[in-house]
């Protein structure tokens, strides 16, 4: 895809995301929820994901120079890990009777 000229905004056909090209590079990402994010973070949680050429094609994140380079902040955080270890059934406020 070609790059986006600075101060205009092209929406992706697939994952509906807006890009906002910047002056100098660094285009802005703005996602649907939170705050706005860089092309680096678009790849690591929606473009990578992508199964065939034709959803490729689509996508305006395809090119590796115009993206940069993905830092592990930019990936999905895992989820907590719940403790399981004590679970009796019994939740809180469920009292038995005696």
């Amino acid at each position: 895809m070609a790059a986006i000229p600075p101060g205009s905004r092209q929406r992706c056909s697939l994952c509906q995301v807006e890009i906002e090209g910047m002056a100098g590079g660094g285009d802005l990402v703005h996602f649907s929820r939170g705050g706005p994010g860089t092309r680096a973070k678009l790849w690591a949680r929606v473009c990578q994901f992508l199964k065939d050429d034709a959803q490729r094609a689509q996508c305006l994140n395809q090119d590796p120079a115009g993206r940069g380079t993905v830092q592990p902040g930019d990936y999905f955080a895992e989820a907590p890990s719940l403790d399981l270890s004590g679970a009796s059934g019994a939740g809180p406020g469920t009292e038995q009777a005696p």
